[in-house]
């Protein structure tokens, strides 16, 4: 993971960032440095900039654009984006943005500097920007550090991030703060009645699992559950080949609940947490499970099985079956479960799903705060027939293609009875092009959301 996501130590040479917004007057400047800044076009856009060279040549000053409201609104952690793509130097901002806009330029800058580079080298961003004033500077380089570890293991391929280096990156978080961590492989999932994770990994060779990771003795309790699915074939509904060329991404649950564990552990909030992933390769082979196959779940209800391709559900359902056993005060599982979710919302925006009303303000403030869209999508009772085929209890896959996020959804609540607050997050979990803090690949959705709304609730132990 990278270890250099993290802000310049105080430096008496470093260079200041004046910002500046959209056309605004630059009444301070030089009668030299304003026909400089006229030559070179710079009108304050969001994210241009402008470096003002003193008699050294060395730059004095650096204008960076803020742009107008509009343009920010559309264009978020582009400040930080503009920092970090700057020549190599130390920088400081000389008149910082306060609030949440100052958090989110910082927290833009560290995304920014984030590289996946376990393959080939990659050209890591020179300029160095010290903490603005008035962030939470410690807090907002553990956020990053967690994010990056999201994006590394949502980036790794599935030959090297199969269900065994899942729970590798597991032990190894846990391993840092002083968690406790249980895995149950292969056929001892049998015995230990978790037979829809055993069901759909069992045609792989790398063995299903469920990882259980516990820390903390706060006040409040919280259990996450995260899919796991390191890579889906779609089984013996295989997927089209241009289908499966991102399914490596189909872990991209399990990887945003182990960054948000991170994020919780690293800034000690008053929890007592629980993680659970049910970890598996959704494989072709003899093994395989089948269209028409019946299986009973962990909780004692019975699954039809009307598509292999809609597993994630299915290794949801014992995860989330086993958390209802022992309720927490909240429970949010997160997955890379359906095309129809990017359907309604697109890649941006992560939807949940709860019935708290009070639960989904919480999210939806905090979401506004930290620059982490979400939406709300119902848990719409009309719906819940379309789940019951007759034959069995529930149908993982049914038929018609209408508001499949939203049956996905209730097959999952049927898990979580006894629960008093839940959530669920269907995520995207990747960037499909190079944006501002987020290049191309690996994402994580909703997890600052979920952070802050627990700091918030859970002061710092």
């Amino acid at each position: 993971m990278q270890k250099d996501l993290c802000f310049a130590a105080p430096d008496p040479t470093a260079i200041p960032i004046r910002l500046v917004a959209s056309d605004a007057a630059l009444d301070a400047l030089s009668q030299e440095q304003s026909a400089w800044v006229a030559h070179h076009g710079f009108k304050g856009g969001l994210g241009q900039t402008c470096a003002l060279p003193g008699a050294d040549g060395r730059p004095v000053m650096v204008l960076l654009g803020t742009g107008t409201t509009q343009e920010r609104g559309r264009g978020r952690f582009a400040l930080g984006h503009a920092i970090a793509g700057l020549p190599q130097a130390t920088y400081l901002l000389s008149n910082p943005l306060k609030g949440a806009d100052g958090a989110e330029l910082a927290l833009g800058y560290l995304f920014a500097c984030y590289r996946f580079d376990r393959y080939r080298d990659q050209n890591h961003p020179k300029a160095r920007l010290i903490a603005p004033d008035g962030v939470n500077a410690t807090q907002l380089e553990r956020i990053a550090t967690a994010e990056a570890l999201t994006r590394d293991l949502i980036n790794t391929p599935a030959e090297d991030m199969g269900p065994d280096g899942l729970e590798a990156a597991a032990r190894d978080l846990a391993g840092s703060f002083g968690a406790e961590i249980a895995v149950t492989t292969g056929d001892d999932l049998l015995a230990a009645n978790f037979p829809l994770i055993h069901t759909v990994g069992r045609a792989a060779a790398r063995a299903p699992r469920l990882i259980e990771m516990r820390w903390g003795k706060g006040k409040q309790r919280v259990t996450l559950v995260g899919k796991g699915v390191c890579f889906d074939t779609g089984g013996l509904n295989l997927k089209p080949g241009a289908s499966m060329g991102l399914m490596k991404k189909d872990m991209g649950g399990a990887a945003t609940v182990l960054g948000l564990a991170r994020m919780i552990m690293s800034e000690g909030l008053d929890i007592t947490l629980r993680v659970l992933i049910p970890a598996v390769e959704n494989a072709v082979s003899s093994a395989a499970f089948r269209p028409g196959d019946i299986f009973t779940a962990r909780n004692g209800k019975t699954v039809e099985i009307n598509n292999t391709d809609a597993e994630g559900r299915l290794v949801l359902a014992d995860a989330l079956a086993l958390a209802n056993e022992d309720p927490a005060d909240l429970t949010i599982s997160m997955a890379t479960l359906t095309g129809a979710a990017r359907v309604a919302v697109g890649p941006d925006i992560a939807p949940f799903f709860t019935d708290d009303d009070g639960l989904a303000a919480d999210l939806s403030r905090a979401a506004g705060i930290v620059a982490d869209p979400v939406w709300r999508l119902p848990f719409h009772p009309a719906y819940e027939a379309l789940i019951e085929p007759g034959i069995a209890d529930l149908d993982n896959a049914p038929s018609g293609g209408m508001a499949g996020a939203i049956t996905a959804a209730l097959f999952l609540r049927r898990f979580v009875p006894d629960v008093p607050r839940y959530a669920h997050f269907d995520i995207y979990a990747w960037s499909q092009a190079n944006a501002p803090g987020r290049p191309k690949g690996g994402l994580g959705q909703g997890a600052r959301a979920i952070f802050h709304m627990l700091g918030d609730n859970g002061h710092n132990g």
